[in-house]
């Protein structure tokens, strides 16, 4: 059983990352999670003939991880964000992003895209989601650019040469911060001051509010969208959204206080509680009283 456990951390623990990440690591991941799902069910098994509790009884299932509702609207906060395209804009796209994770890397087009067909009325906010601790550092660097005015010219050069090459290191952060005109020593000190540190915490907490658990996830005006989806999936949501836009200012919403109106004020404050297990057949389990 020690042995087991052990191995199915480690196994989740390498697994961990974006929503999609498969590069070269795919089939040793995919590996790895078959033998971690055979053996997560022997030891619940073992767990419940043991009469452990929290074990996995006979005839009951888990409810999978609750998801955000496409349908609902979430109220997800852009104070201090970087953005890229007007503030005023009437659909705005939040994007949680990770620096190691290549599908993250692989939307990114489709985002310029958005911004190209669209123009005025679509605005792009960036939300750090840390899946891999390796690149953390980058989304500190990004805390401290964004602190200088530089958030999107940092974040072009992490893509491009952190990402693409996979160098991380503190003195290869400090030459793009130099590249994209930053000044060192305030960058530096930024990079470890509590400030970032918070800036992080807190987009990674709010993201996790609204069921938010891998990279790329996207709000459109509050909607939920997961993956890297191709440009109609994202254009569906934007043409629905901008048509509730248009309306909504002509009957008399500023249009600069479109978002906090219709998104924040009005929108889910956080995703619902899970189901209760279900049992067979699709009854939920009862909980017990108290609970």
């Amino acid at each position: 059983m020690k042995h087991i456990a052990l191995f199915t951390a480690f196994a989740l623990a390498a697994g961990a990352g974006c929503a999609q990440d498969n590069r070269a690591l795919e089939k040793k991941i995919d590996d790895l999670t078959a033998k971690v799902t055979d053996l997560q069910a022997s030891v619940k098994n073992v767990a419940a003939a043991a009469g452990r509790p929290g074990a996995a009884q006979p005839g009951q299932q888990r409810p999978a991880r609750p998801q955000p509702d496409p349908s609902k609207t979430y109220a997800v906060s852009v104070d201090g964000d970087p953005f890229e395209g007007p503030a005023n804009a009437k659909v705005t796209i939040v994007k949680a992003y990770d620096y190691g994770c290549p599908f993250c890397q692989r939307v990114r087009p489709t985002m310029d895209e958005l911004r190209k067909k669209y123009g005025d009325d679509v605005r792009i906010v960036h939300k750090q989601f840390v899946v891999h601790p390796q690149v953390e550092i980058a989304h500190l660097a990004a805390c401290a650019a964004h602190r200088q005015g530089k958030f999107v010219e940092m974040d072009a050069l992490l893509w491009a040469k952190a990402f693409e090459t996979r160098q991380y290191d503190d003195a290869h952060i400090a030459d793009l911060a130099k590249e994209a005109g930053l000044d060192a020593g305030r960058f530096a000190a930024d990079m470890k001051s509590p400030d970032c540190k918070a800036w992080l915490q807190k987009d990674q907490a709010e993201l996790q509010t609204f069921g938010v658990g891998a990279t790329p996830s996207f709000f459109v005006n509050g909607r939920f969208l997961s993956g890297a989806q191709p440009l109609p999936a994202f254009a569906q949501l934007v043409d629905e959204e901008l048509k509730k836009a248009n309306d909504r200012i002509a009957a008399g919403t500023p249009q600069a206080d479109y978002y906090k109106t219709w998104v924040v004020d009005k929108g889910e404050k956080k995703l619902a509680a899970p189901d209760a297990p279900v049992a067979p057949g699709g009854a939920a389990v009862a909980k017990p009283a108290g609970k």
